[in-house]
């Protein structure tokens, strides 16, 4: 057998690419999970914000 054919046989690496494929998913899910709730916390950070600077707190205790 000439090298060509033993390279074409060898499966060695085929799960190195799965692991690449399959992290390179994970970081694209996360990644859109992250623009997609990134707006709605923001906006509820702001509204709690709002919220909680009305309050008075009493720093002297009795």
């Amino acid at each position: 057998m000439n090298a060509f054919t033993v390279f074409a046989a060898d499966e060695s690496g085929a799960v190195a690419t799965d692991w690449i494929v399959l992290s390179a998913a994970c970081v694209a899910m996360g990644l859109a999970t992250m623009l997609s709730v990134s707006g709605g916390v923001e906006s509820l950070a702001n509204e709690t914000s709002a919220a909680i600077s009305n309050y008075q707190i009493d720093d002297q205790f009795d």
